[in-house]
């Protein structure tokens, strides 16, 4: 997954909510260890009461495009597809910028 064009991720979850909260777990997971120094990271986790609310997780891209993705219907390989695509974009206009 490229994370160099990611500036921000927001997210919230469940630990006691099995299905959202894997997803949300293995995409930080993927994060490089030196995340939290480039990029802000804000993990707000649900308590057991609050185990049904849905897991949400947001990025902010370095263009300012913000992506907010559904955890109910996405799955970890489709989140990491539709981050690649819009950091590939990115990639590509500061190829061609020089």
């Amino acid at each position: 997954m490229i994370t160099k064009y990611i500036t921000a991720v927001t997210t919230g979850f469940s630990p006691f909510n099995a299905r959202s909260g894997k997803t949300v777990r293995n995409f930080l997971a993927l994060l490089p260890p030196n995340a939290r120094s480039k990029m802000a990271i804000d993990v707000k986790m649900f308590g057991q009461r609050e185990a049904e609310k849905p897991a949400s997780l947001a990025l902010k891209f370095k263009d300012g495009k913000e992506l907010t993705i559904d955890l109910e219907k996405m799955k970890i390989k489709e989140i990491q597809t539709e981050v690649d695509r819009h950091s590939r974009t990115l990639k590509r206009q500061e190829e061609l910028s020089g």
